[in-house]
């Protein structure tokens, strides 16, 4: 079931959400690398490949993929990454830490190729779409997927609210919303959990989940009978 937005945002208040964000990381992109560079998300770079449908070098999106850490992750794992991300500076730096190639665009204005990666690894990203375009940008991320394609995110939970939080907008849900919402988007779950480990849940922030990208029923044509004259 589509998810009900949590906040009705007109375009400029969408626009600024976006702006307002970016900004955010843009400012604080050298202090932001300082703070996260050693940052172990093995768990999570483990969860997506160990559910990639072929063996081998894989094609994956790192969407949202900040100044790089994660890119480098993968591409010494063997894999074959390419970064998305919406701040400039972040842009600029996943590409002189990495090497790899990164695209620089934002969340709600994507423009991404069909069938393009096994992979779409979407770690503390999709928290800051506006809940009323999340529907919008997990279908253009299902259509980038390869068939059985796997995507993982990583978003902070919460009681299904969304605004600003000092400057950056977000969007905290609970499971079985976040569930519905990836269900709705033609996506079946695989394994979830909290991170970090070894907390108690209280202390656990962020909800970790897998997916794989389900076939989706056509869309009936329409006109009816008379359509197939």
């Amino acid at each position: 079931m589509p998810l009900t937005p949590l906040a009705a945002l007109d375009a400029e208040q969408l626009q600024q959400a976006t702006t307002g964000t970016l900004s955010h990381y843009d400012q604080a992109a050298q202090s932001f690398w300082e703070g996260t560079r050693d940052h172990d998300v093995s768990q999570n770079v483990a969860a997506l490949l160990r559910h990639l449908p072929e063996p081998g070098p894989a094609a994956i999106l790192d969407f949202g993929c900040g100044p790089g850490r994660d890119l480098i992750a993968f591409r010494n794992l063997g894999h074959e990454p390419i970064g998305l991300e919406g701040s400039e500076r972040f842009v600029e730096m996943a590409r002189a830490h990495s090497g790899c190639e990164v695209l620089h665009q934002d969340f709600l204005k994507l423009e991404l190729p069909d069938d393009r990666f096994d992979g779409v690894f979407a770690n503390a990203a999709l928290f800051h779409v506006p809940s009323q375009e999340l529907a919008r940008v997990l279908d253009e991320l299902w259509r980038c997927l390869k068939p059985r394609g796997v995507l993982f995110s990583s978003n902070p939970h919460g009681p299904n609210r969304e605004g600003w939080s000092g400057d950056r907008y977000g969007c905290y849900l609970d499971l079985p919303t976040w569930q519905g919402v990836m269900a709705g988007a033609g996506f079946a779950l695989l394994e979830h959990y909290r991170r970090p480990t070894g907390k108690p849940q209280h202390l656990q922030p962020w909800l970790a989940s897998v997916w794989r990208k389900q076939t989706r029923p056509p869309v009936p044509a329409r006109g009816g009978a008379d359509c197939d004259a």
